[in-house]
């Protein structure tokens, strides 16, 4: 079958989630929570080093080109 991400709201859910993993509907996969982690540290590490400074690159070109006339 397919995987799903939910927002668990309620402690009661925890519960519920477990009673269908019982009745051989649902397996839980994790009960971590991610949401309390920074991105950046979530994201870190997540780009070679090349590929910063390529965007880097990419993103002073882009900049330098509000700059130039086009007319």
């Amino acid at each position: 079958m397919g995987t799903a991400v939910i927002e668990i709201k309620n402690d009661l859910a925890y519960s519920f989630l477990h009673n269908l993993e019982r009745m051989d509907l649902l397996r839980i996969v994790s009960r971590n929570n991610n949401s309390k982690q920074k991105l950046s540290e979530r994201f870190s590490g997540s780009l070679s080093n090349e590929r910063v400074d390529e965007l880097q690159k990419e993103l002073k070109e882009m900049r330098n080109e509000w700059d130039r006339n086009i007319y």
